[in-house]
């Protein structure tokens, strides 16, 4: 068997390393029974090798290429253009030459042929390159093919697929290059069949083009095709387009367009019965290659002929089905904790169980993402109002996603009944009663009393932990969720008393005096709110700063390795230390996406609060923290004066304004600590983290694991069994770290039903200026300054009069806030934590802006209005 040219009988999925995912996925294509695919075979990567690795030009300039980033866009085209320009001028060896004849002889040399690259990087499961190299149709002797060859391999250095790699972090020295010949077929109509709708990702939905002549008009843009939707075998939608112009193939060879005539424009392109034929074709090449497929297809002399497949890469993944054969409707968790980047197996699987201790039910995971099954809350009338109602103050655009589900009742009839998503009702009428009853007493000893309860019960884990180790340690762990449980379970009275007084204030003072949301005012300052006091402290340690210029400029680049020991040597540098020490002792378990216990935590890395204490020295001055606090109390007993004077001078004012100041007082003594519970579980999960490193620590010196962050990539129930055996499969490893790497690029939805289809939310802009971008209002005021466009947290460089825009923002993020005026987020809602720190601040608030991140540019002057909830670019 020749190692240059393989012909399609001979390739398999086994071969893509030398004929690259086109010819691969052609291969296979032409062993499904019943499905026609034009002859051919293909150029091997062998060939390309042999030409390319003794030519000493070429890999000198693709040397040069390789330092080259995104950025350098110029150089990167010329030098593109020289290697494309040596490999065009290369002479194709005599064997390969006779080789390729010999093939073209067996399927004819007066036929034409389409020539198409084929990358080792292109059409594979989880990175499509597709339409990175080029495609030429209708070539014909053998000559025009060779030369077509030569074009092909050139093209794997076009400027586009340069920088496609650079982007994907490809080496250009290993991406290699097979060339597809394939026999051409002249077609009525041809077009792209996806098994998955690519508007909505919904996997049951087959989604067609069609048009008329060869494909290439409709990949180009210059048509509008029909599309034609089919779901089991019914056609559900159709949309007809007007199509003036087909590319045909001529006679001597190329390709031309033509003007479709007039009475044919309108036409439908396929037949009922060839729309229905064809998907299901694709659902039998779906089924071969096990994933939803981007297909291309052609209809010559009545016969459909498949002349690509890939799978589609962009589909958010979706669960396994479900055993009780019902759908489901998943929410995402991400969007309600504000933390929507990828989760490791470790953070997530122990999260898991966490929260199936907690509240009695499951989550579950989907693109490295926890979701929660909503399918009996939404099912039932009742159930579905409730529900839904609730999460008005998470994540508006949720809300409204699942408002739009409600409205396909076909789909809500078949939803699977069963648990509830957030526990069950015994436990939440115990929750109703514990809220009553704290509201009743109105007590700031309750809260006193709990915090003091819980921070004894993390001290106490915090010293019986450190005697435990291998598989008594997990026993201990699953002692221990129980016991967080129940300390917890008992402050939820005084978590949701605290967020009925801030609803209560809110509705009742906009109705009777026509403010809106004056719990926003009214909240700043409160006492015992561990997040917004985090931020404040954090000036305290600004202020240790300040004071030794030699600190500061060491500040400006610290060393991670060897920050302490560096600190120790410079003048000032001990009270710097004990103050930073200090400050980690109470938050350093604390980090951005706290929630997956895998992230690194500020104990860990605290270098990481470097930027937000130089930003607190630049933006303020000495004992800011008093200042700032006394501000916030003065603001709210100001706003709490004037309310109840306006009250007490209406029709039933002396009831009105009696019951308004019961509500202040339970939000000003409960309000604060909303954030505790979540800083317990997080101190929680460091206890545990620790413990888990300890072991992993063991299996490192062992020989199990190579590096003590591979424990990151087992879950939870995994760990214990190699902890429990020493017995660790590390393909498991490696599959996980890739799968990881993709599932970072992913943009997880708010709402997914389990076909795959992704609900949108919307907002209603009717009530919002031109060209504003729409959120939510969550902490009053209207503000002007400098967008500042910030990923990661130890990314920021805040100044004074900055507007913080982000994705998200959870307790880890607060000590930024002390030195911006304002907040936007891609993510969020009324009682999410960066709004209730917001209001406590005092800063003007608008969550929920989707794609604000790149609809707003870093350094551009924006205005947010944080009552109406809109952000406008100036």
């Amino acid at each position: 068997m020749s190692s240059y040219v393989l012909g399609f009988q001979q390739i398999d999925k086994s071969k893509l390393p030398v004929v690259g995912g086109k010819g691969a996925n052609l291969g296979e294509l032409s062993k499904i029974e019943g499905i026609s695919v034009p002859e051919g075979f293909c150029i091997t990567t062998e060939a390309y090798k042999r030409i390319v690795e003794s030519n000493e030009e070429f890999n000198t300039l693709v040397d040069k290429l390789s330092l080259l980033k995104v950025d350098d866009r110029e150089t990167v085209a010329e030098l593109s253009k020289k290697i494309r320009e040596n490999i065009e001028e290369i002479s194709i060896s005599k064997d390969i030459v006779e080789e390729v004849s010999k093939y073209v002889s067996k399927l004819g040399e007066k036929n034409a042929y389409a020539v198409r690259s084929s990358a080792t990087a292109e059409d594979l499961p989880l990175a499509s390159f597709a339409g990175q190299q080029d495609t030429y149709l209708n070539i014909m002797g053998k000559d025009e093919i060779l030369k077509h060859i030569r074009k092909c391999w050139a093209s794997l250095y076009t400027d586009r697929a340069v920088i496609y790699r650079i982007q994907n972090k490809f080496d250009h020295h290993k991406v290699y290059l097979s060339v597809v010949i394939q026999k051409m077929v002249f077609p009525e109509a041809s077009g792209i069949m996806f098994t998955a709708d690519p508007i909505t990702s919904n996997r049951k939905v087959t989604s067609i083009d069609a048009s008329f002549g060869l494909g290439e008009a409709l990949v180009s843009g210059l048509v509008n095709p029909d599309i034609y939707k089919v779901r089991e075998g019914r056609i559900i939608d159709k949309k007809i387009s007007t199509k003036k112009l087909a590319i045909y193939a001529l006679e001597k060879g190329g390709t031309e367009e033509r003007e479709i005539e007039a009475g044919k424009q309108n036409k439908q392109t396929l037949l009922d019965e060839k729309i229905i034929q064809l998907a299901g074709m694709g659902r039998k090449i779906e089924a071969y290659f096990g994933c939803p497929q981007d297909i291309e297809w052609c209809l010559y002399e009545d016969n459909f002929y498949i002349v690509q497949s890939r799978p589609i890469t962009t589909l958010y993944p979706i669960p396994p089905e479900t055993k009780d054969g019902k759908n489901h409707v998943y929410i995402s968790f991400g969007h309600r904790q504000m933390m929507t980047e990828a989760m490791k197996p470790l953070g997530m699987s122990f999260f898991q169980t966490l929260f199936k201790e907690m509240v009695s039910s499951t989550m579950s995971e989907m693109g490295g993402r926890l979701y929660i099954d909503a399918s009996s809350d939404i099912s039932s009338p009742f159930g579905r109002i409730t529900f839904i109602k609730g999460l008005d103050t998470v994540d508006v655009l949720m809300k409204n996603a699942l408002i739009n589900l409600t409205k396909q009742k076909d789909f809500i009839k078949t939803l699977h009944k069963g648990k509830t998503a957030m526990g069950d009702k015994s436990m939440w009428l115990k929750w109703i009663n514990l809220t009553i009853k704290d509201y009743r007493a109105n007590d700031p000893a309750i809260v006193e009393d709990l915090m003091s309860t819980n921070k004894a019960l993390m001290l106490e884990l915090e010293q019986s932990i450190i005697k435990f180790s291998g598989d008594e340690l997990f026993e201990f762990i699953h002692k221990s969720l129980k016991q967080i449980k129940n300390t917890i379970f008992h402050s939820y009275g005084v978590v949701f008393a605290g967020t009925y007084a801030s609803y209560w204030l809110n509705k009742n003072i906009e109705k009777w005096l026509g403010e809106k949301n004056v719990a926003d005012t009214l909240a700043q300052s409160v006492s015992n709110n561990v997040t917004s006091e985090m931020g404040l402290e954090l000036l305290d340690v600004a202020d240790v700063v300040r004071q030794y210029p030699a600190v500061i400029e060491y500040f400006q680049q610290p060393k991670e390795e060897t920050f302490f020991e560096d600190l120790a040597k410079i003048k000032g540098g001990l009270d710097v230390t004990d103050s930073i020490k200090a400050f980690l002792k109470k938050y350093g378990m604390r980090c951005s996406a706290e929630i997956d216990i895998t992230r690194t935590r500020w104990n860990e890395k605290p270098t990481i609060l470097v930027p937000a204490i130089l930003s607190n020295i630049k933006a303020f001055g000495p004992n800011a923290h008093s200042i700032k606090f006394e501000q916030g109390l003065k603001d709210a007993k100001q706003k709490e004066k004037e309310i109840l004077g306006s009250l007490e001078k209406l029709s039933g004012g002396k009831r009105k304004a009696r019951k308004a100041k019961k509500a202040i007082s339970v939000l000003r003594n409960y309000a604060g600590y909303r954030e505790f519970n979540k800083y317990i579980l997080i101190w929680f999960e460091w206890i545990i983290k620790q413990a888990f490193m300890r072991e992993a620590d063991v299996l490192v010196k062992k020989g199990i694991i190579r590096d003590r962050e591979d424990v990151y990539y087992l879950t939870f129930d995994e760990l214990r069994d190699v902890v429990k055996t020493n017995i660790l499969d590390y393909n498991i490893i490696t599959k996980r770290k890739e799968d990881y790497e993709v599932f970072e690029k992913l943009t997880p939805p708010r709402v997914i039903t389990s076909e795959g289809e992704i609900i949108p939310g919307e907002y209603n802009t009717d009530n919002i200026p031109e060209g504003a971008l729409a959120g939510v209002p969550v902490s009053s005021g209207v503000v002007e300054g400098r967008a500042r466009v910030v990923l990661k947290m130890e990314d920021a460089n805040i100044e004074e009069g900055d507007i913080l825009v982000t994705t998200f923002t959870d307790p880890s993020w607060t000590p930024l806030f002390v030195s911006i005026k304002g907040l936007v987020t891609e993510v969020g809602g009324m009682m999410t934590h960066g709004a209730v720190v917001a209001r406590e601040y005092g800063l003007p608030a608008v969550v929920s802006v989707e794609n604000a991140t790149k609809l707003i540019k870093d350094g551009q002057r924006i205005r947010i209005n944080g009552k109406e909830g809109y952000v406008e670019i100036l």
